[in-house]
C-alpha cells in the first residue's frame, strides 16, 4: 500500500479526524493568531494598533 505524501496541515487535519481530538481546534487557531500577531507586530505599519490591542 503506497501512501501519498502530505503537508504537515494535512497531516494535523488526518490526526484530527481519525483521534476524534475536534477539541485541539482551537488552542491550534489561537496558536497561530498568536504567531500571526508577532510576525506583525514586529515590523510593519500595524505594529501600534496590535500593541493597542494588548
Amino acid at each position: 500500500m503506497t501512501r501519498k505524501n502530505k503537508s504537515f496541515f494535512g497531516e494535523v487535519w488526518s490526526f484530527l479526524k481519525v483521534r476524534k481530538a475536534w477539541w485541539l481546534l482551537p488552542i491550534i487557531i489561537l496558536l497561530l493568531l498568536v504567531a500571526l500577531f508577532i510576525v506583525l507586530g514586529q515590523s510593519s505599519a500595524l505594529s501600534p494598533f496590535i500593541y493597542a490591542l494588548f
